[in-house]
């Protein structure tokens, strides 16, 4: 039987193991852009999980773990692949309700019910990705446990580990642009990753460590400020007048070992010590042994991580988003980074604007607290980003507002949608026109190579100028400029009117400048306006409709 303690180590140790390969499955990104980060959803979405984990008693029951796995990891998903894991789990608690203990069977059962509960939430599943993984993943455990009617929970997980890196291998060969790019799924390696992190321990093997905590605990002796403060109790410094034949380095060796940023100075026989540490009596005493105390100095670093946590509070609380009465009939909020991108939204109506895009997508929590501090009944809301939209449509059931998801893909698309805003329209009619308004918007986008890869055949080195159109890596370049221009002017057809150029991270005002007046060169008809979108990773984004 698994009881709801292993259950509990058993997640927290898959978020540990995803933790430990976040950035090889960062890696696997299809495009070398700085904004692959599946990994890095992955294992921010089920530590959201792993943190109310570790509370929980060791008589908790399976139901529980469950409830509490899938509660936590639907408030925490970031991006697509987090969404789809946070299905995946809330398709298992579904399967293990009401029960205090399981058998295998009940867990494949489970797992089952995970594997519908992805399929429905993805309006086009597409074979070759995560749900490819989970889905076969999924039968050959139920085909495991079929034929071996007595075999416990470790074989049976094997099977099913087994099976989702067998799929994991076919995913090329399902999805071409896998293939193009010579990657398998990312999503479906980071499962891989969560599925033996939970064998571990069902194993009898335990939780998987997390390597971060090991790596820090390697670097103990040498600690910078912020860490000596979060990690021990007390720094202490003291004096002592040594008696000439002890031996210090025996003390020095003593002292690493239960200590941090240890410094042992000695002057006209005074010996001069500090560290930091969680043991000062044992060190006073150990001290003692080398000769006369002549004076010590102890600082409690609690009271100093309690002044420092009240001032993070005091310092966030500008930022949350408390909860207000629905007073208007629409509101608006909109997913953006950069502080000339959320000055844009809000000057064309949004009420809040989550901070958000490449490479730091916000939870469904974090969009749901926006939605509830938005005074109406009715919110719109803009994920600007194809990676955000999944966890958007995940906040409504949770909402006490009626929430309608635009599934804005660009910043673009964004701006354009809420300019076609219409208060004297329904709201039926106001989500067929900014929906229809979307699909005339064209979003050109120029950041640089992560790593080196392959791009339709072309060798694209790391640093390199990339130019996307709607998403598609088209252009590639050395300078940001000349990217921006080719780009745009590919999207440009007869009825393009405007062009919106936002510069951002990397980019100058004279950079814009610059391509403002080569794309004025180049179409003369065309309305162009240069403002500052302060956007991270992205030198530009660039409007074209």
């Amino acid at each position: 039987m698994i009881t709801g303690a292993v259950l509990r180590d058993a997640i927290i140790s898959a978020s540990n193991n995803i933790t430990n390969h976040r950035q090889e499955v960062d890696s696997l990104n299809v495009f070398p852009v700085p904004d692959g980060d599946t990994g890095t959803n992955m294992c921010m979405t089920m530590d959201s999980a792993a943190r109310e984990l570790a509370v929980l008693p060791d008589d908790v029951t399976i139901s529980a773990v469950a409830k509490t796995t899938s509660s936590a990891m639907l408030r925490g998903a970031r991006g697509n692949s987090g969404v789809i894991l946070s299905l995946i789990f809330r398709g298992i608690s579904k399967g293990l309700k009401g029960k205090d203990e399981a058998e295998p069977r009940d867990l494949l059962l489970a797992l089952s019910y995970g594997v519908e509960s992805a399929y429905k939430a993805v309006m086009k599943p597409t074979e070759g990705t995560i749900l490819t993984v989970v889905r076969l993943a999924a039968r050959d455990g139920a085909a495991y446990g079929s034929e071996h009617k007595e075999a416990d929970i470790a074989e049976v997980w094997e099977a099913v580990c087994i099976g989702a890196e067998e799929a994991l291998e076919t995913t090329p060969e399902l999805l071409p642009v896998l293939k193009k790019a010579g990657v398998i799924d990312s999503g479906g390696k980071g499962l891989c990753y969560a599925f033996r992190g939970m064998l571990s321990v069902f194993e009898g093997n335990g939780i998987i460590a997390n390597e971060a905590d090991g790596d820090a605990a390697k670097k103990k002796d040498d600690l910078p400020e912020e860490e000596v403060i979060k990690k021990y109790d007390y720094r202490l410094e003291y004096k002592i007048k040594r008696n000439e034949n002890k031996n210090v380095p025996t003390l020095k060796a003593y002292l690493k070992s239960v200590g941090a940023n240890v410094k042992v100075k000695e002057k006209d026989g005074i010996m001069t010590v500090a560290l930091a540490t969680d043991e000062p009596g044992p060190v006073m005493v150990e001290a003692m042994k080398l000769g006369t105390l002549i004076g010590s100095e102890i600082e409690n670093l609690n009271l100093m991580r309690e002044e420092e946590r009240k001032a993070e509070i005091n310092a966030k609380a500008g930022d949350r988003h408390e909860p207000v009465e629905p007073v208007n009939e629409i509101g608006f909020v909109a997913v953006a980074a950069g502080d000339g991108l959320k000055q844009m939204f809000e000057e064309i109506g949004a009420d809040l604007v989550v901070s958000g895009g490449q490479t730091m997508n916000p939870s469904t929590e974090d969009i749901l607290n926006a939605v509830e501090a938005t005074p109406a009944k009715t919110v719109f809301v803009l994920p600007n980003n194809k990676n955000i939209i999944m966890a958007a449509e995940q906040s409504a059931p949770l909402s006490s507002r009626n929430v309608i998801v635009l599934p804005t893909m660009s910043v673009p698309q964004g701006i354009t949608a809420m300019m076609n805003y219409d208060p004297d329209m329904s709201i039926d009619d106001n989500h067929l026109a900014m929906k229809k308004a979307i699909d005339n918007v064209g979003t050109a986008q120029v950041t640089f190579a992560a790593r080196d890869s392959l791009i339709d055949g072309k060798a694209v080195k790391q640093g390199q100028i990339l130019g996307m159109e709607n998403g598609s890596i088209t252009v590639i370049e050395d300078d940001i400029v000349d990217a921006a221009f080719k780009t745009t002017k590919h999207l440009c057809k007869k009825a393009t009117e405007y062009i919106t150029i936002f510069y951002g991270e990397g980019a100058t005002e004279e950079d814009a400048a610059k391509l403002e007046e080569m794309i004025k060169d180049k179409y003369k008809d065309i309305e162009v306006t240069v403002l500052p979108g302060g956007q991270p990773v992205y030198h530009f984004i660039i409007s074209v409709e």
